[in-house]
């Protein structure tokens, strides 16, 4: 097949798709290129369909190539890329969540979406240009998807909205956000910000759904100048008993729908209201045991009642219960559609970590746990933007006994990862610098409960937690998760707040938002629809800052604002910025230096020095902390003649004594210097290892420094009885030097002296 090259201007950059040489195994693949970026996409449907599943079989894959950027990974037995990263797979959940709505869902043949980074420029981000491929090949497959659809990045630097902001640009932005959609809707939007208000964030998401129609208008292009595929459907030949028994099927589908019709709501709605996901649960097991009853009294199987009961009773709870919202504004749970589900929230749950919390919303309920670590606890990252650090880490847990389930333990999921990481974003835009809280703070949620939205109960109780910790965080910060409820044409809808159970049904989504009082720290949506309208989004977003201010008063009733103190459990940093061309002092000679101090600490702190000078001391033992902290103020300290020190005797020569001034820095006291009388040699007055004080006399052009014991009371133990007293007129030493000596006695310069380091 010749390769076909589609090409054109996208927010003044060229994009373009390519197909036809490469993958020709595929169902379909591409390679688009924005910039110098480039993602290849393929996509295979499997050619049966799978028994015994009732859901849609899709599989989104998002791979990181470090060869793209020119990189080899940087372990020394590792080079071929592992598991994904928690990138990687938070851009895999967002394509996925971007296509999926636009297949068809009934669908039982596993479909396999896999995007792989072959070229990134550091430029023109790789998520949205993945996003883009997708979108491409599925157009072009010959799939059942109602595509195609397009996606932008949005930023805003200085006040202005910017689209497909640079990597460069991106580092001075406010705002993160990426909405993908059709032509008229949006689908999935992923955001974070730093307190953008809700009007904002608004006018950004509609500007993104206009910036990305050329995207979607190039694909377009593709699809009408390519052969149209058709994916073969499977034809069986079937018998006229299996015809048979298939219209049977139908009759008896048709009895059982009747019969829902009439009485789905006697027991879905007979009730005030349910007021647990265990009473809902066993509405609907009623419902289940009438139906059975009902088919068994006329003749039908145990098979035949299985058939219809599995068919038809989930789907149809569904559409009462929408029913009942868009028609009714009523909820099976008696909710106002604006009302959240009671609220509590309490911290120092448990007595010795650092900062804990527990934040319950209805049935839903997280403990959220604090730990304070020295800076060199930072995560170390590594990916196509080279490697970089981390130093706050939100952690996701998810138990199965969390929704009454056994289930193995396994390891972390994609799920945890994606909830994990919107909680993380949520809380970003308050933390303190770092260089005014150096700590590595990590964050564990343990989900104790799920029914709605753990992942806004997390960020609750995350910023709960790192309050109790003594964490200054600028503000709190909460979330909630908002749903609707739609008939199919979505001619009629209504938004929901604190979605659970039930409602979360097919014209649903999950729009969940987190902010603070000031405005939206991050979004994340998804749709089971084929996308939101302008007015849906801006009534969810208006509806969700009430229900985040109503949180925010629960939040704060249970603590206010940081606490003062850090708990006596959690580690002390004591931070100091020093002069960088002093850090190798520091550090000395294959690390002596620095290692030394730590052992002279009893082993019990840490030592991080950044480049720019930034020294953090950290330990659990404040006065080791402090006497680490000490010890390199004496490293760095810069003397001034006339400055009084104590130092310890290391060497002596007939001309002088060496006396420490600090771990790495020496001065000399010439034997006239050492007491206010003659003598012959210095250890006719000193030992090694005495401690004495001295005063720095004169430092000379090389740095040497020159000291003095003379005039310092501190001494005059040691000249009791003036000890070590020359007793003859020869030898010892004028109290100044007179200047060189042909035979290099006393009078000769003294050997050049270099501070040790």
């Amino acid at each position: 097949m010749e390769e076909k090259i589609f090409s054109g201007e996208w927010l003044g950059r060229t994009l373009t798709i390519k197909t036809g040489k490469l993958a020709l195994q595929a169902d379909a693949s591409v390679l688009v290129q924005y910039g110098e970026t480039v993602v290849m996409a393929n996509v295979v449907q499997s050619k049966t369909e799978r028994d015994g599943i009732e859901f849609f079989p899709l599989m989104v894959e998002f791979e990181e190539k470090l060869y793209a950027a020119g990189i080899i990974k940087g372990s020394r037995w590792l080079k071929r890329e592992g598991r994904p990263t928690d990138d990687a797979v938070l851009t895999g959940r967002m394509i996925d969540r971007s296509i999926r709505p636009l297949f068809n869902q009934e669908d039982r043949r596993d479909i396999q979406v896999i995007t792989s980074v072959m070229s990134y420029d550091l430029v023109n981000d790789y998520d949205v240009t993945a996003l883009i491929a997708a979108s491409a090949v599925l157009a072009i497959s010959g799939i059942d998807w109602k595509g195609p659809l397009g996606g932008v990045r949005v930023g805003l630097i200085d006040g202005q909205l910017v689209y497909n902001p640079t990597m460069e640009q991106q580092i001075n932005s406010t705002l993160d956000l990426i909405v993908s959609g059709t032509e008229h809707k949006s689908i999935m939007i992923e955001a974070g910000g730093k307190e953008i208000p809700e009007d904002l964030i608004y006018e950004a998401i509609i500007g993104g759904q206009k910036a990305m129609q050329p995207a979607i208008e190039l694909i377009k292009k593709m699809q009408a100048a390519l052969p149209k595929k058709v994916k073969a459907e499977k034809k069986v030949l079937k018998s006229e008993a299996e015809l048979e028994k298939e219209a049977a099927k139908k009759e008896l589908l048709v009895i059982g729908e009747e019969w829902l019709k009439e009485n789905i709501n006697k027991t879905l709605f007979n009730k005030e209201f349910y007021t647990t996901k265990g009473e809902r649960k066993g509405a609907i097991v009623s419902i289940k045991q009438q139906l059975d009853e009902f088919l068994f009294e006329r003749g039908y199987e145990k098979d035949q009642r299985a058939y219809v009961i599995k068919k038809l009773v989930e789907s149809m709870v569904d559409e009462a219960v929408t029913s009942a919202i868009v028609n009714d504004k009523r909820r099976v749970d008696g909710r106002a559609l604006n009302e959240i589900r009671d609220l509590s929230a309490e911290v120092q749950i448990i007595p010795r970590d650092h900062g804990t919390s527990l934040f319950s919303r209805g049935e839903t309920q997280v403990m959220s746990i604090v730990t304070l670590g020295a800076p060199g606890l930072e995560q170390s990252l590594e990916g196509l933007d080279g490697q970089s650090k981390k130093r706050y880490m939100h952690h996701y847990n998810f138990p199965p006994y969390s929704v009454g389930e056994v289930s193995p333990l396994r390891g972390t999921g994609r799920r945890e990862i994606g909830h994990g990481a919107l909680a993380e974003k949520a809380l970003l835009p308050v933390l303190p610098e770092k260089v005014d809280f150096p700590y590595t703070i990590r964050v564990v949620s343990e989900t104790l409960g799920s029914n709605g939205s753990s992942s806004m109960a997390s960020t609750c109780a995350s910023s709960l937690a790192l309050m109790d910790a003594g964490v200054p965080i600028k503000k709190a910060v909460v979330g909630i998760a908002m749903g609707l409820a739609s008939n199919k044409d979505m001619s009629k809808w209504e938004v929901l707040t604190d979605i659970q159970d039930l409602e979360d049904g097919n014209g649903g989504m999950d729009f969940k938002i987190t902010g603070t009082d000031s405005g939206l720290t991050a979004i994340q949506l998804d749709t089971k629809t084929d996308g939101l309208t302008s007015e849906i989004i801006k009534k969810t977003l208006t509806q969700g800052r009430e229900a985040l201010n109503k949180i925010l008063e629960v939040s704060k009733a249970a603590i206010a604002a940081p606490r003062a103190e850090l708990s006596k459990y959690a580690p002390r940093i004591i931070s100091l910025n020093i002069d960088p061309a002093k850090i190798g002092s520091i550090i000395g000679p294959g690390g002596k230096i620095i290692n030394g101090i730590i052992e002279d600490c009893g082993g019990n702190i840490s030592i991080d020095i950044d480049d720019d000078g930034l020294v953090m001391v950290c330990g659990t033992d404040s006065a080791m902390v402090e006497k680490g902290v000490n010890q390199i103020k004496e490293i760095v300290h810069e003397y001034a003649v006339g400055e009084i020190i104590k130092g310890k005797v290391v060497r002596m020569l007939d001309f002088g004594a060496f006396i420490q001034l600090n771990q790495n820095q020496d001065g000399m006291a010439h034997v006239s210097e050492l007491a206010p009388y003659r003598l012959d040699k210095p250890e006719n007055l000193l030992n090694i290892g005495d401690i004495v004080t001295v005063k720095i006399r004169e430092i000379d052009d090389q740095g040497r420094i020159n000291l003095t014991m003379k005039g310092l009371d501190d001494n005059l133990p040691l000249w009791k009885d003036e000890k070590g007293k020359s007793t003859g007129a020869g030898g010892g030493f004028a109290p100044r030097d007179r200047g060189p000596r042909r035979d290099g006695g006393a009078g000769a310069p003294r050997p050049p002296f270099r501070p040790r380091v």
